[in-house]
């Protein structure tokens, strides 16, 4: 993880000039040590016996010859250790000067590299506490979506984020799951991956469907400026007209969720900002939603005139020669097409198979017969399942599907996700 990176280098570095600080220290006190040394040797010599310059000096001029000596023997010990320890202690200086200079390179190369900063969840530090007013989990987070754009990737499995939804629009991600979950004795929808993730105020409603309202409210305010009915404006206020999918993956049984799927949809419903179709014609609205997993497709269907819920239609039954010429055909002979469909999703792994180093010649081709079928029915291509690992595969498959067509990335690293263009 480049994160972990980061925290390796700085210490290596710590412990780099501590090492240069103490090497310093103990030159500088051997130092010391050498030119005490010095001196007691030079004074010792000063010593020498008057009597072996009698013949050519008087006393006197011995005496006067011995503290001329001296003074500059004294000044000159004295000037050299100054400018040794100042050459020193200098050299330091400027070691520790380039080391921090060093640093601050290999952590912008870092940064510039793998995207590293600051987590973006950390305005959500007190997101559930006492007193926040955020227990019912309902809080919005005022106009700290003013700056986001949106990028064409879907929150997979969006409720394992420190906060669901919020953690996925603050990356700028454009598509929501949620899992839920419908038992014989609550009405409530609980949501998450599976029954030993569910708690009882972690529901449909107060983690999506509530946020939501207070979302859009918040961004279609009714002043003498602003008519809601003139503008359309969703949850991001750089691109307004940009809808939400919000993917609803039903683990119960169908036949018995989906009508509460519906219900629970009401207050988006009432103030009609859900995409839908009326007498054929699909109306984009602030909030998509789709349903998958045991969505029964014919009780989805019931409906002929109104829908506001569409479905997932399975990518893997869409294929079409991708070498054979275009057709004109419409929407009219398919079974799924965008007036009762918006995603066209399938397990990557288990229809395109694995993948080792890179996609081979037959796995792109039947990609590209499946996007080609998708986007002749007017879908939008969604893989899931993609190798997450190693990093340099998936970032591999990612550009692949992306430059063959594919409409959004199902993502679990949003930050990885939303830092580049695919």
């Amino acid at each position: 993880m480049p994160e972990d990176l980061t925290f390796r280098i700085i210490p290596f570095f710590c412990h780099f000039w501590h090492r240069v600080l103490f090497s310093a220290f103990c030159t500088a006190k051997t130092l010391d040590k050498m030119w005490l040394e010095r001196s007691s040797q030079v004074h010792l010599a000063d010593k020498v016996s008057e009597e072996s310059y009698e013949p050519f000096l008087s006393a006197k001029e011995l005496e006067e010859a011995d503290e001329r000596v001296v003074s500059i023997s004294r000044s000159s010990r004295r000037v050299a250790k100054y400018f040794t320890c100042g050459t020193l202690w200098g050299s330091t200086f400027l070691i520790a000067r380039a080391s921090l200079l060093l640093i601050s390179i290999i952590l912008s190369i870092i940064r510039s590299i793998w995207g590293i900063e600051d987590d973006p969840d950390s305005i959500f530090a007190n997101w559930g506490q006492h007193g926040t007013e955020t227990e019912n989990l309902a809080w919005y987070p005022t106009d700290f979506l003013r700056d986001v754009t949106p990028v064409s990737c879907h929150s997979h499995n969006d409720y394992w984020r420190r906060v669901p939804l919020f953690s996925a629009l603050h990356a700028g991600c454009t598509g929501v799951e949620a899992d839920v979950w419908l038992f014989n004795n609550s009405s409530d929808l609980y949501v998450g991956h599976d029954r030993a993730a569910l708690t009882p105020h972690r529901t449909f409603q107060s983690l999506y469907v509530n946020p939501l309202v207070d979302i859009i409210s918040q961004n279609n305010p009714k002043t003498p400026f602003y008519n809601e009915t003139d503008t359309l404006r969703g949850v991001f206020d750089t691109d307004p007209n940009q809808t939400l999918v919000l993917l609803v993956d039903l683990k119960t049984d169908g036949a018995k969720t989906f009508p509460q799927v519906e219900a629970q949809l009401e207050p988006l419903r009432a103030r009609n900002w859900l995409t839908s179709v009326e007498d054929g014609v699909v109306h984009k609205r602030h909030i998509t939603v789709i349903a998958t997993g045991r969505t029964p497709f014919d009780m989805l269907m019931q409906n002929s005139t109104y829908r506001d819920i569409f479905y997932d239609a399975p990518l893997n039954e869409l294929y079409e020669d991708p070498d054979a010429p275009d057709t004109n055909d419409d929407d009219g002979p398919f079974v799924y097409n965008s007036t009762n469909s918006w995603y066209a999703s399938v397990n990557f792994f288990r229809t395109i198979g694995s993948v080792w180093t890179h996609l081979s010649g037959e796995q792109l081709q039947l990609i590209r017969g499946q996007i080609k079928g998708a986007h002749r029915r007017g879908l939008k291509v969604r893989y899931w399942n993609t190798p997450a690992w190693p990093i340099s595969l998936r970032n591999s498959i990612w550009h692949t599907l992306m430059a063959e067509g594919a409409d959004i990335l199902n993502v679990d690293d949003l930050k990885a996700a939303t830092r580049t263009r695919w």
